[in-house]
């Protein structure tokens, strides 16, 4: 048969919510168990009291194993071998549905004693652990309760002993308890399995020998059927014995190593805090502030109180999580990114910290239950605020960079001082290179790049972490095409200023929140792995450097260019154009992070174009920025290509009038040409003849013939031009 689920006994002592939500199912499915024996047993129960009956209640215990495989056990519900096994014994009982007497002793012994111990004795002594869990459950919430309001300023020795021991053993009782009620419901697995099938196989045995083996036909079946069954049966009982022996070794086992971890507030002389770690999870209180308004004759005074929440916290990635006792999921209580986090002193409570997030709006104080607890909350969180856990080994990379243990828990600067100190600057400091890394910071350096980047990243190439229009320096007629420059941008296309053709066509407009990381010069650009190589050593840089500031911008995404726009002035920063995007990417692992490589203007290294990588983070939306990038280019594609052929149409239209306009110059000049002989010739007659008898010299006539002909070469270049 297949695996038994159990509860996990290990996890008895933190008592988190997943292990309360796996207890719940195991209840749900003491329940199911209880519901599915009781119907079993009454059919039993009628097979013994009426042997007139017989056939009925056969048929009803035959129909009850067949809904088997439609009962919803939340554990063992796709047992596909006991299924089959109860179907199997559905046929036969209704194969042996006609018999019509039975042994009633054979009937008592062999079938009603196994299910009756059973639903008797083992389903009502979970009921039984289930309300004392109950009340040790209660009992240690409420010395909980009592221990964390121990105030600080007004300690009594004595209260103070008198909660860390009701604490103590209250703790000790409810594990205890929790313990052996997990050893109860992991054994009932087992039980649950020998009592449905014990009493099947005593029942089939005793009607085999009432029937005196019947037709030997049906006899081996059984007997084949019977013995394997038997053996499965005995294999259950063997794997339960075993298993059992093993949970209560662990029980005593757990019972003497957690002896110390009893106590709330451990000595941290004996137990070292680990200052390296980039996860953690564990029980605090949250403070919550409350406002109320007292009425005092006519005016209304408004009271602040603040009250203390438990919850189970857990960090996941760079975010804290915060899920309660009960829940399926836990929800987001803060992006820990460039967070800040110091221990604070709280009127009320004792080993209290603050948690700021990045931008300063939103502050969270929280209540560890030892000072143990709280250092390693501060150095964790310290960690995942460095973006520590974005290497590749994170734990030796806080060992490095946490040098001291002490400032995680001494009062930090605001948040603005650190990152006025931290702000890298382009005339105080340069910026940092792979090179300048790697000597300066040594193996430090080389534990953060273990991929050599000389394939991918230009040598000796600066990591610029702000904003510099290097674009538009290499792009002179970036300017003078786009018209923006420092302009005040609408990032919606609404402007004071006429539309341009350019922007009456754009029919694409999407506005993102992005924050610059850092950009840098590659070498290649045809696959996603030069932005994750950029990404990863971008981040690394930062990490060392301690960089927490970024800028941030609106990124304008439309069917022409990119655009960065400051989002308090709605000036343009930076403005690159799509046909000089050649790729964009997102992080493998982490979808926030995505970067683009751009071609600039500047000219050919080695024989290929300048590239940039430009890397930035977003809020969850970095597959959604590509995806826009992506639409951007083939509008830009397609415009570019109808821009060409209407292009192409108006220069073929031009080179058609031209030609035309030839054509009807070429036959003016002969008109003009057939009229001006038309008329020397008519002018040329009377001359000759004379017809009055006037004479006109030889001479004159010549003269006038080249002055005639003079005239009509200078109107035929006149026309000709």
């Amino acid at each position: 048969m297949p695996g038994i689920e159990k509860l996990p006994i290990e996890e008895t002592l933190e008592d988190s919510p997943q292990t309360r939500s796996l207890l719940g199912v195991f209840e749900e499915d003491v329940a199911a168990i209880s519901n599915y024996t009781s119907q079993l047993y009454n059919a039993m129960k009628r097979i013994y009291d009426a042997q007139n009956e017989l056939s009925t209640a056969t048929h009803l215990t035959s129909k009850l194993l067949k809904e088997y495989e439609k009962q919803h056990f939340p554990l063992g519900g796709d047992d596909e071998v006991m299924t089959s096994t109860l179907q199997q014994f559905a046929q036969v009982i209704d194969e042996l549905s006609s018999c019509h007497a039975v042994l009633s002793t054979q009937l008592a012994d062999a079938m009603m004693f196994s299910i009756s111990q059973f639903k008797e004795k083992d389903l009502k002594e979970m009921l039984t652990l289930n309300e004392v869990f109950a009340i040790a459950s209660n009992d240690h919430d409420m010395a909980i309760n009592k221990y964390s309001r121990l105030s600080k300023r007004k300690e009594n020795d004595k209260i103070k002993l008198e909660a860390t021991e009701d604490l103590y053993t209250s703790r000790k009782k409810q594990h205890q308890t929790m313990m052996h009620y997990f050893c109860a419901l992991n054994t009932l697995q087992y039980k649950k399995k020998i009592a449905l099938l014990e009493p099947l196989l005593g029942y089939m045995q005793a009607q085999i020998n009432f029937f005196k083996m019947g037709s030997e036909h049906v006899t081996q079946q059984l007997e084949e059927f019977l013995t394997n069954i038997g053996a499965s049966v005995q294999g259950v009982r063997r794997e339960m014995e075993t298993e059992l022996e093993t949970m209560h070794q662990t029980i005593q086992d757990l019972e003497v190593a957690s002896d110390s971890l009893y106590l709330p507030d451990p000595d941290t002389k004996i137990f070292n805090i680990n200052r390296n770690l980039t996860r953690k999870t564990g029980y605090m209180n949250t403070r919550k502030t409350v406002f109320k308004f007292v009425a005092f004759y006519i005016s209304k005074t408004r009271l602040v109180s603040s009250t203390w929440e438990r919850h189970y916290y857990f960090t996941q990635g760079g975010n804290l999580m915060r899920q309660a006792r009960g829940d399926v999921a836990g929800g987001l209580v803060m992006d820990l990114d460039n967070c800040t986090v110091m221990a604070v002193d709280c009127e009320d409570r004792r080993y209290c910290f603050q948690i700021t997030a990045f931008d300063g709006k939103k502050a969270v104080i929280l209540q560890a239950e030892s000072k143990k607890e709280c250092e390693e909350w501060i150095a964790t969180i310290n960690n995942i605020s460095k973006r520590i856990y974005l290497s590749e080994n994170p734990e030796e990379l806080a060992a490095r960079v946490n040098q001291s243990a002490l400032e995680a828990v001494t009062p930090s600067p605001s948040f603005q001082q650190r990152h006025e100190i931290s702000r890298p600057t382009i005339h105080s400091r340069p910026h940092p290179s792979r090179t300048n890394s790697s000597s300066s910071l040594g193996s430090e350096s080389a534990a953060l790049s273990a991929v050599s980047l000389d394939s991918i990243v230009a040598p000796d190439t600066p990591i610029q972490f702000d904003i510099i229009s290097s674009v538009s320096e290499d792009l002179p007629n970036q300017a003078t095409t786009s018209g923006q420059g420092t302009r005040r941008t609408n990032p919606f296309g609404e402007s004071g200023e006429p539309k341009t053709e350019e922007s009456e066509e754009s029919i694409l407009h999407q506005l993102f929140i992005v924050r610059f990381l850092g950009s840098m010069e590659v070498k290649a650009n045809e696959t996603s792995d030069v932005i994750c190589e950029t990404m990863r050593q971008i981040l690394a840089a930062r990490a060392i450097h301690n960089i927490f500031r970024m800028t941030e911008s609106h990124l304008l995404v439309t069917g022409d260019c990119l655009k960065l726009i400051d989002p308090q002035t709605q000036v343009t920063r930076l403005m690159f154009p799509l046909q000089n995007v050649v790729l964009c990417a997102t992080h493998k692992e982490n979808k926030r992070l995505f970067g683009f490589v751009l071609h600039t203007g500047g000219g050919r290294i080695e024989g290929r174009p300048i590239s940039v990588c430009y890397v930035f983070e977003s809020n969850n939306e970095g597959e959604k920025i590509c995806d826009s990038v992506g639409l951007g280019k083939q509008i830009a594609f397609h415009s570019e290509m109808d821009r060409r052929t209407t292009d192409k149409q108006r220069e073929l239209d031009r080179e058609k009038e031209r030609q035309l306009k030839e054509l009807n110059k070429q036959k003016q000049i002969e008109k003009d040409l057939e009229e001006q002989s038309r008329l020397i010739a008519a002018s040329s007659r009377p001359n000759q003849t004379s017809g009055e008898g006037q004479f006109v010299p030889l001479g004159n006539s010549s003269q006038s013939e080249d002055s005639d002909a003079g005239d009509d070469g200078k109107k035929k270049k006149e026309l000709e031009a």
